[in-house]
């Protein structure tokens, strides 16, 4: 039976917010004076292969907000809720299924760093935000598990540990980030935000054609399975289609016009 779970973070209405600090290195001294690097996190499989991609090309940023990524406990461990596995375990704690799908976020964050942006190195980074506030980034060059159960285990193992490091070097490649997300978007950037609900029809290959070359494009998307984004730093609100996309779909146009604007093979 289902046990009601209270989430990481949330024991006390006034305790601090939970973030990977950067002052918080990754090394602890032994007792013989030597260094070791913190493993407790490391993934194998998580290759770094960093791509050379200049200083003065135009760069991609995606924000994925209201992402569906919950952990609770269930049972005996703790698991990431979704409206397919847990729907006894989300009727009984009387939470909305719809709320909870964390397959939608998956297959956006496959298809950002799937594209041809990111694997030519124009792709400057990843966050997500999740449904509860928590703010992730994610290093373009980070390749995530291909399939969503081993996706649901990394992203568990991320929201209680605060990171993710890779194998050999410790590089953190997955972490919970301070909020807000705007204090690490470029100030010469134009950020724009997707919504089907906006009357603003677009063509988007045009759209990012216009956009001057001396600024970094954010898109910020929903990552949810119902509702619309509002957020105060977008600039500009726009609709690529008439009918209602996924934001896999949606992620897939916006990547494929960009890759045209620069000529991507």
């Amino acid at each position: 039976m289902g046990r009601a779970y209270r989430m990481k973070g949330q024991k006390r209405k006034n305790k601090l917010e939970k973030y990977d600090r950067e002052q918080s290195v990754e090394k602890k001294v032994k007792t013989d004076g030597s260094n070791s690097e913190i493993t407790a996190c490391d993934i194998p499989g998580i290759p770094i292969a960093p791509l050379d991609t200049g200083n003065n090309k135009q760069r991609v940023i995606f924000v994925l907000e209201n992402a569906s990524l919950e952990v609770a406990k269930v049972g005996k461990t703790h698991q990431l809720l979704s409206s397919d596995e847990h729907a006894t375990f989300l009727a009984k704690n009387k939470r909305n299924p719809a709320d909870y799908r964390p397959d939608i976020a998956f297959q956006a964050i496959q298809t950002i760093l799937d594209s041809r942006v990111n694997k030519s190195g124009r792709l400057k980074a990843l966050y997500v935000k999740t449904q509860q506030g928590q703010l992730l980034e994610i290093k373009p060059h980070t390749r995530l598990p291909r399939t969503y159960k081993r996706f649901s285990g990394l992203m568990v193992q991320l929201l209680q540990d605060l990171r993710i490091t890779a194998t050999g070097n410790g590089e953190k490649l997955l972490r919970l980030i301070q909020n807000p997300v705007t204090q690490y978007l470029p100030t010469n950037s134009r950020k724009i935000g997707f919504s089907h609900s906006s009357e603003k029809l677009i063509d988007m290959h045009n759209y990012v054609g216009k956009i001057n070359e001396d600024l970094d494009l954010v898109f910020v998307l929903g990552a949810m399975s119902h509702g619309k984004i509002d957020e105060d730093y977008v600039e500009d609100y726009i609709s690529i289609s008439e009918y209602p996309l996924s934001a896999a779909y949606a992620i897939s146009i916006i990547t494929n016009a960009v890759e045209r604007k620069f000529k991507i093979l």
